[in-house]
């Protein structure tokens, strides 16, 4: 019950972050949500879909390899696409200065993926891929993580230009900081943390 209600808030705040927030000024963000977004603006295909169908390779591997994470992040990351698309018609309801946005969407993409991380499940993607680059190598998965992010908002550079690029950089930060946040609080804090 409590991994469900996280996986339904998770992917609300996800779907209004990235449709709210980052979409309406074509924002990127890093991981398979950065990878779709850049597909979204460079074909206007719907984000959650492309999540969905870009992961299935990641989840072949999963269910060959790791299982545990299969299992764990397959219903997080199908509702969480689900509630993207879902909430697709809220972009352009609000309008604030970009670099509001690029905080606000970052606070509230980071909160559903921290949340959602605090119940162990995810919206999978990328982090998967870092896991299996981490055991050939021995790589911390939390640097490989920034190195894929680095490599996704960079390809994206050439298609939003230096300025959205930069205030991706915003995003990216601001969702690393607060799920870091998310993930850190004991599970016994009172409040909005617990489910």
């Amino acid at each position: 019950m409590k991994k469900a209600m996280a996986i339904i808030a998770g992917s609300i705040l996800l779907g209004l972050g990235i449709n709210v927030f980052l979409v309406p000024y074509e924002l990127l963000d890093g991981g398979m949500i950065g990878i779709s977004l850049i597909i979204k603006y460079i074909w206007n295909v719907k984000v959650g879909l492309t999540i969905i169908l870009l992961s299935i390779p990641l989840y072949v591997i999963a269910w060959i390899y790791y299982r545990p994470y299969f299992y764990n992040s397959l219903h997080g990351m199908l509702f969480s696409s689900f509630m993207i698309d879902v909430l697709s018609p809220l972009r352009g309801s609000l309008k604030l200065p970009i670099l509001f946005s690029s905080i606000i969407g970052g606070v509230l993409v980071g909160a559903g993926i921290g949340l959602m991380l605090r119940h162990e499940t995810s919206t999978g993607g990328t982090d998967l891929l870092a896991q299996f680059i981490s055991k050939l190598t021995n790589y911390n998965v939390g640097i490989l993580i920034f190195i894929i992010d680095g490599i996704v908002l960079f390809c994206g550079s050439w298609i939003v230009g230096l300025d959205i690029f930069l205030y991706s950089l915003v995003v990216v930060t601001v969702v690393g900081v607060v799920t870091t946040i998310f993930t850190s609080i004991n599970r016994k804090a009172g409040g909005i943390f617990t489910f």
